[in-house]
């Protein structure tokens, strides 16, 4: 038997055997953006998530308990009632990251994703024109009779703009 027949051999034997697994529908979800997306954001989040939290745990919460008089660290601070311990500190500390957490990703993924989606969204589909309603001031075709927002009736359209197509 020559190296030829057996390397066919093998490559015939994988080939069965991923078609079994259907191997290649997996590759393909595995592969696809969305999945990858969401793989990354994980990591990504995991990692932001640890930043934030060594933010508030060593630089914030200590800001806070600075007023309040003691040695005790501010997140170790508690109320005790009936034997049970309320971690008042940890809460605060807490709290703190989740706001920070929320005003960092609002303000360095929101808003910037937004303004990019804003800056590449096509203004109308080619050859559809349109007109601003003048009264809730939204974006409409301009050959309209009622505002799809707010339905007031809009101004007739003469016969000689209804023939070119240009916008009242």
């Amino acid at each position: 038997m020559s190296d030829y027949d057996a390397s066919e051999r093998i490559e015939r034997f994988v080939r069965a055997g991923a078609n079994r697994l259907k191997l290649s529908g997996f590759r393909k979800f595995i592969l696809r953006g969305n999945v990858v997306d969401l793989a990354t954001g994980i990591v990504i989040g995991a990692a932001f998530t640890a930043v934030v939290t060594a933010l508030v745990t060593d630089f914030l919460t200590p800001l806070i308990g600075i007023p309040m008089s003691g040695a005790d660290e501010f997140s170790k601070r508690f109320w005790t009632i009936g034997g049970s311990k309320f971690l008042y500190g940890d809460f605060v500390n807490k709290l703190v990251s989740l706001i920070l957490v929320g005003l960092a990703l609002y303000y360095f993924v929101v808003l910037p994703v937004n303004n990019l989606m804003e800056r590449f969204k096509p203004e109308t589909e080619p050859g559809k024109q349109t007109k601003v309603c003048p009264e809730c001031k939204s974006s409409i075709p301009w050959d309209a009779t009622r505002c799809a927002f707010c339905t007031v009736q809009q101004p007739p359209l003469e016969e000689a703009e209804l023939k070119t197509g240009e916008p009242v």
